[in-house]
């Protein structure tokens, strides 16, 4: 699929939130637009150039940052004192540092669990919110990619299951996390290479082209599975429903949800119990695609989202 290039951005810095971490924080577009936080997925997965494109460069203040332990902060994977709580307390800091009264709150996958819980933890400092391929951090969804869809992928998903304890095997979900936390570094490398295959798997398709990373690629993917198996061990740092509470909080805020049809990774029913939960929500399931936030019709309805609340300031429905 064809990504749009987008350009450098106009100031990074590092940012010290305490804890021994520090964060790196990227700003692009235009230094007067319309504020807007975009948050990366994962946990444990690193802010991307490509997300900027969703976003008129001209109309918006696009400000990205790799979370605790992730890409460019530091230290890479880096546990302590690395949870979700953590997370928005970090979020509303750079929102802070750089003066900014009120924000648009973007995410994808962890990046609109984030957006949720920041959200609701500071409603106040808002304008509205997008979600693509939203994860709710549940049990269920867990066990619905780790063991549950392993007839998309057979052959892939047994080659990760034979890594388990037979007793384990159809149960990964609740093996996996923690396995990888208490493996000697050559078998981190092993399951993190094998979890990655089975993800590649059941977001492109049972045959599609997968290469097992190698020196500092093979390093950078068992530091982003430790924090993934970090926090999917602890359950996501969140009660059970706890998105509930966040869509009560949002309430009257306006938002996008933005979710594929074809989505293995996140189901498309954790969109609709949120639109659900929500007051003032626009829920567009884009037909064909799957997690990806750069399908073609996928990008062009996130961007079509940004658009319309630039315009707006708020979304009409699809």
């Amino acid at each position: 699929m064809k990504v749009m290039i987008t350009s450098p951005p106009r100031s990074a810095f590092p940012l010290d939130v305490g804890d021994g971490h520090r964060l790196h924080v990227e700003q692009s577009g235009a230094p007067d637009g319309l504020p807007v936080i975009c948050l990366h997925g994962g946990p444990g997965s690193r802010m991307a150039a490509a997300h900027r494109q969703f976003f008129d460069a001209t109309r918006y203040h696009i400000i990205q940052f790799d979370q605790r332990g992730c890409g460019r902060s530091t230290p890479r994977g880096g546990l302590a004192h690395n949870t979700t709580a953590h997370l928005v307390a970090d979020i509303e800091r750079i929102r802070q540092h750089l003066g900014i009264d009120r924000w648009l709150v973007f995410g994808g996958s962890w990046g609109a669990t984030l957006a949720m819980a920041y959200a609701a933890a500071h409603r106040s400092a808002c304008l509205g919110a997008i979600l693509r391929g939203v994860f709710l951090a549940s049990a269920d969804e867990l066990s619905r990619f780790f063991d549950d869809s392993h007839q998309h992928a057979p052959a892939i998903h047994a080659r990760l299951a034979a890594l388990a304890p037979p007793g384990a095997r159809s149960k990964l979900a609740n093996w996996l996390p923690a396995a990888l936390l208490a493996a000697s570094p050559n078998d981190q490398a092993t399951l993190s290479v094998a979890w990655m295959a089975w993800e590649n798997a059941l977001d492109n398709g049972a045959t599609a082209h997968f290469t097992p990373p190698t020196g500092d690629a093979l390093a950078a993917a068992i530091d982003k599975y430790r924090v993934q198996a970090h926090y999917l061990h602890h359950n996501c740092f969140v009660q059970n429903g706890w998105w509930r509470d966040a869509a009560t909080a949002m309430a009257g805020l306006p938002m996008a949800i933005v979710h594929g049809t074809q989505d293995r990774i996140c189901h498309p029913d954790n969109a609709r119990a949120v639109h659900a939960a929500s007051t003032r929500s626009v829920l567009q399931l884009v037909d064909g695609c799957g997690h990806s936030p750069f399908a073609p019709a996928m990008a062009a309805a996130l961007g079509e989202a940004t658009r319309q609340f630039a315009a707006n300031g708020g979304f009409s429905r699809p």
